[in-house]
């Protein structure tokens, strides 16, 4: 797996944005009267690690036109480091598009955290091909990876066909592809064959592949063992098995990686990871981390693992880099993580959490 030596954007995100709506303090929804509200999309915090740590990242997706909310979304976005490029949608009054809202109580303690997705009118369904030029984007200026989301795979039929036609393109021009299949099944619903083959195609010329077990299964139609129970060390042993038969089937993929994690309470979870590259087992054992705010840990290992194969880091590296850059994740409100430098990211892996003066 080599990334391609020129390039204007090292990273390039599709995706559908809007906005999580959170009570402080660890509040529940229902009881409460003060919000906090910010600007969110799985796919853009996958892409803050590197662009909080200074790499070009650029965002396709679709905006409201005239929306105070789309507004809102473009100066996060720029303030985060990010360019970005797509439609500007009409309304079509109060009934037409908006941005997606996302309702969260992110739990305390004992009481777990509940999510509510609000998606009716997304504008993020409109996506298509015809927005974007993707001969400028991947021949012209040139892309180091392509990252790729199951969620925004699976949104509508026209961001199904707008991921593959991205992932064509990609493959065409000699970017790598990272494709994490995060299933979810309220997605999938009446259209499994159709997604199945999607994903199929789409993994088939993927060089990074993430999931946990049941993604791929669910997405690929992989035969293995089931998913891990409560013990992380089943979970390792069932990844593994896994991957060696997904590895058969997809052999253009190199890498290939997932989280674990175990639920003490809300604010401790046992966290590891493991990564099969340079032709071999990577394994970061579970160990505690304390959690602000769990949304956004798997992004936070995705965005980890894709910055430091864009710096042509080793494997080990790669692991220890992406267990940490999740960690760090889980410490801030926001649901994606905010590095200062790399030196935090490695300090958090290795235990250092001493002040920095």
């Amino acid at each position: 797996m080599k990334l391609r030596e020129n390039y204007k954007y090292a990273l390039v995100v599709p995706t559908s944005m809007g906005v999580r709506i959170c009570p402080p303090d660890g509040q529940p929804v229902y009881a409460s009267e003060t919000f906090r509200m910010q600007v969110t999309s799985a796919e853009t915090n996958v892409a803050s690690i590197s662009s909080y740590l200074g790499l070009p990242t650029h965002v396709l997706t679709a905006f409201v036109k005239d929306s105070p909310i789309a507004k809102m979304i473009k100066h996060n976005l720029l303030g985060r480091g990010m360019t970005f490029e797509g439609p500007e949608v009409e309304q079509g009054g109060p009934w037409g598009y908006r941005h997606q809202f996302n309702i969260a109580d992110s739990g305390y303690g004992a009481r777990g955290p509940r999510v509510q997705n609000d998606r009716a009118g997304e504008v993020g369904r409109t996506l298509s091909v015809k927005d974007f030029d993707l001969d400028r984007l991947f021949g012209e200026e040139g892309v180091g990876v392509l990252h790729l989301s199951g969620l925004i795979g699976a949104l509508s039929p026209e961001t199904s066909q707008f991921c593959l036609e991205l992932a064509r393109a990609a493959k065409k021009h000699g970017t790598l592809i990272a494709f994490d299949l995060n299933h979810r099944a309220s997605f999938w619903k009446g259209r499994e064959q159709e997604l199945h083959d999607i994903f199929t195609e789409i993994a088939s010329v993927a060089d990074i592949l993430v999931g946990n077990e049941e993604d791929f299964q669910l997405c690929l139609g992989i035969e293995g063992p089931e998913a891990g129970g409560k013990d992380l060390g089943s979970k390792i042993e069932s990844f593994k098995a896994m991957i060696n038969c997904v590895r058969e089937k997809f052999p253009n993929a190199s890498v290939f990686g997932t989280t674990l994690r175990q639920v003490i309470n809300v604010n401790r979870h046992l966290w590891g990871a493991i990564l099969w590259s340079d032709n071999e087992w990577h394994i970061a054992e579970p160990r505690e981390i304390t959690v602000l705010d769990r949304i956004g840990g798997g992004d936070g290992f995705v965005g980890g693992l894709l910055y430091s194969i864009i710096k042509g880091w080793d494997a080990e590296r790669q692991l220890q880099f992406a267990w940490a850059s999740g960690a760090l994740a889980t410490t801030f409100l926001t649901d994606y993580a905010q590095p200062a430098d790399e030196e935090q990211i490695f300090s958090i892996w290795g235990g250092n959490a001493r002040v920095k003066r």
